[in-house]
């Protein structure tokens, strides 16, 4: 049922979004957004963006500030702009030289956990 040829989401510099932003399409955030951002494609935070709240997605690109839990199934980059302060759950992250980044990381599929089978 995934579509991920839906909408293109933008929000531009100097707009506010107060809420949530649940979407299946992709998101260009330049602006800030007070709430949660989820898209079951990509976000692409801009180096104007803030986010106050958690971040949800399958593939991410930050530039921008973000107050939160980032969560991303696929791909994250963080660029040589980003200020992250919160934890990242992500299969596969790049991170830039500059970015700064407080929190704990979690990486890879966690249900690839098959190895431990020795342990019995």
């Amino acid at each position: 049922m995934e579509n991920n040829n839906g909408s293109n989401n933008i929000i531009g510099e100097g707009s506010v979004l107060k809420g949530n932003l649940n979407t299946s399409g992709n998101v260009r955030l330049e602006g800030k957004v007070v709430g949660d951002l989820s898209s079951t494609s990509k976000v692409a935070c801009g180096e104007t963006s803030v986010v106050d709240g958690n971040v949800i997605a399958d593939n991410a690109e930050i530039a921008g500030k973000v107050t939160g839990k980032v969560t991303v199934t696929e791909l994250l980059i963080l660029k040589s702009t980003a200020s992250i302060h919160g934890d990242i759950s992500t299969n596969n992250l790049i991170i830039e030289s500059g970015a700064n980044f407080n929190g704990a990381c979690s990486m890879g599929k966690e249900e690839i956990e098959a190895d431990d089978s020795d342990n019995e």
